[in-house]
């Protein structure tokens, strides 16, 4: 077979996108807008929440999920290890202190006994992460946050209205996954999800914070909160103030800004149009790259279960028993046939700023264990079957010198 040229994960971008965008140029309504707020109302339907808020990342959406909750100094929020740094570093931007959770030994998941066992009076949220699109244990978290409340000490009306720990989703890879028939957005207290460029659906750069009803608070309070917090505090968006005579608004408090604009949210429209189908793909994908690989001893992550329904958005494979150097080799011969590949992920501790924060990869051994052996292969629905192929047979071929 010729030799190709494979990317790891280009955005899927059809002539749906590009006329969708131009319609938003020439409305002449660019920034926050009625696309955004359309994008919105569809996300909150398809998740099944009451309400959706788009904002212009996953980071945004989780630090600001942390705002509302009136999480800051002095609280303690518990993270995954084996994640990327936007789980993490959102904590650190209110001011709350890291406390770092190695994952299972067989699993990418949190160990959730260390997690119960790291709650206490000062813990105010739990951030589970949904690597790859597959929907971690929340019914095993909310346990945890109720067999815990009897140390749990609220600081705002959200708190006290939860009356424990909140179970926060970085969904940033899971947006269409589904366990239990919940889909992911609503299987947390709060889910923040990512529409960055190598997400499956994208709008280029984008997240969507969704949130369950809790008794007590209004989802429009919550809604309005957010707007205030990632429109700097003003009390009228730009939408608003283009009614007649409307100018007239106040500064509530010096807040943030990172609002969606009306141009991205028209890529995200026609991306959720195509999305059923390209999640078909992606599964599609995934189940050629298993039957071909698993048979030969390359480890993959269940994507499809009786359980759970996994949105597809990595392919990630652990060869046995080879070290960091020969999986940078194994990555460095794929890219000398035309294949991308790539890591997820180096964990946490590994990286200078959790290391200048204390956080030692000694204590994390099982994320270290995951980390040296993993490769990602492409996964995305630009993928042609004969390219899926012919990725599934250069890797073959290669890892028979490492393969024992």
């Amino acid at each position: 077979m010729a030799k190709m040229n494979i990317p790891f994960s280009p955005p899927d971008i059809s002539e749906l996108e590009i006329e969708q965008v131009c319609e938003a140029l020439r409305s002449g309504w660019i920034t926050t807008g009625p696309r955004v707020k359309e994008l919105e109302r569809l996300i909150a339907e398809y998740v099944g929440t009451n309400k959706s808020v788009c904002l212009n990342s996953q980071t945004a959406c989780a630090e600001m999920a942390l705002r509302v909750m009136g999480i800051s100094e002095g609280d303690e929020v518990i993270v995954p290890a084996y994640t990327y740094t936007a789980t993490a570093s959102v904590v650190a931007h209110i001011g709350a202190k890291i406390v770092m959770i190695d994952c299972q030994e067989n699993c990418l998941e949190m160990d959730y006994d260390a997690v119960e066992a790291a709650v206490n009076e000062k813990t105010k949220a739990i951030i589970a992460v949904d690597i790859a699109g597959i929907p971690c244990d929340y019914d095993r978290l909310f346990e945890i946050a109720d067999k815990k409340k009897n140390v749990f000490s609220p600081s705002s009306d959200i708190q006290k209205a939860l009356g424990r720990v909140a179970v926060i989703a970085d969904t940033a890879h899971a947006f269409g996954a589904k366990r239990d028939d919940k889909m992911a957005g609503d299987m947390a207290d709060f889910s923040a999800t990512s529409f960055h460029a190598v997400k499956n659906m994208t709008t280029a750069e984008g997240g969507a914070l969704t949130w369950r009803a809790i008794d007590g608070i209004s989802d429009d309070d919550i809604y309005r909160q957010l707007q205030l917090l990632s429109l700097h505090g003003q009390s009228k968006d730009a939408l608003a103030k283009t009614q007649l005579g409307a100018w007239e608004y106040d500064i509530v408090a010096p807040y943030y800004k990172c609002n969606m604009t009306d141009i991205l949210a028209a890529v995200g429209l026609a991306q959720f149009e195509r999305y059923p189908d390209m999640l078909k793909r992606r599964r599609e994908i995934i189940e050629k790259y298993d039957s071909a690989l698993n048979p030969v001893g390359v480890k993959s992550l269940k994507h499809y279960t009786d359980k759970y329904t996994s949105s597809g958005h990595l392919y990630i494979t652990n060869i046995p028993d080879i070290t960091p150097e020969q999986r940078n080799e194994i990555i460095i011969k794929m890219a000398e046939q035309g294949i991308a590949c790539n890591v997820h992920y180096k964990p946490l501790p590994m990286h200078t700023a959790y290391k200048n924060m204390g956080f030692d990869i000694k204590n994390y051994p099982n994320a270290y264990n995951h980390f040296v052996n993993e490769i990602t292969l492409p996964l995305h629905t630009g993928l042609t079957d004969e390219q899926i192929d012919y990725i599934a047979d250069e890797y073959i071929k290669i890892l028979g010198d490492y393969i024992k």
